[in-house]
């Protein structure tokens, strides 16, 4: 199922919103012009690779260059498909969560959702000298924000890309939750199995829970819809 378009209301404009994704497509933009050497040094400067907190502890890595990742790596991207399809999800689902916490409230909680998805994503991955990239880690808090805050909102999605149907958001995010969960299981059983296609799936769960818990103690502003205002 891919979401087309919600029908949740929101009493503000998201700006936080459209400034994440303006900046993680910028970035895109400009790490995919660069020539292959140096955007080989600059994933290698600002993705984030497990190992070198290990690198760290022995000396070896400055804390810059084994740290800064955890959060930089949160706006890189690894192609146009990535970025895209990360950036369409922030869309759809990011304003209305701003709605429900304000601009710098939305903020924090984005950046709290990434931070928690990198950590679960070392805590997994110790010795990986894999690069890791993507808001994937954040945009799944946002999308548990989302499913707590307007579980009977109507989402229009494109199944199997020919047919288009109105389904509740609940099932939508609740699909995409369990799928990830399950590829996370999956991972952990067998390795080699969960690394197709490079996907940091236990990162996304965290996430995803991450934002379920947030956007229950986190304050909210005094005036956004809820979905029973309408």
């Amino acid at each position: 199922m891919f979401p087309i378009r919600d029908d949740a209301p929101r009493s503000t404009t998201p700006y936080v919103n459209y400034f994440l994704i303006g900046l993680n497509i910028a970035i895109f933009v400009f790490e995919w012009s660069l020539d292959r050497h140096s955007r080989l040094v600059f994933e290698t400067n600002f993705a984030l690779v497990p190992h070198n907190i290990a690198g760290w502890a022995h000396g070896a890595v400055p804390a810059t260059y084994a740290f800064l990742p955890i959060l930089t790596s949160m706006f890189l991207h690894a192609s146009w498909p990535h970025v895209l399809v990360n950036m369409w999800g922030l869309y759809i689902f990011g304003d209305n969560v701003e709605d429900r916490l304000g601009h710098f409230g939305y903020l924090l909680f984005y950046l709290a959702s990434g931070l928690g998805a990198a950590f679960t994503h070392l805590l997994f991955n110790l010795n990986s000298q894999v690069p890791t990239v993507g808001a994937s880690g954040a945009i799944a808090g946002v999308f548990g924000a989302y499913f707590l805050l307007y579980p009977r909102a109507r989402v229009l999605v494109w199944f199997f890309f020919i047919f288009f149907f109105w389904v509740p958001a609940w099932l939508v995010l609740g699909f995409w939750f369990i799928g990830h969960l399950l590829d996370g299981a999956a991972s952990t059983i067998s390795p080699a199995s969960g690394n197709v296609g490079g996907v940091a799936f236990w990162a996304h769960v965290v996430g995803f829970i991450t934002g379920l818990i947030l956007i229950k103690i986190m304050p909210k502003q005094s005036r956004y819809y809820s979905f029973e205002d309408y």
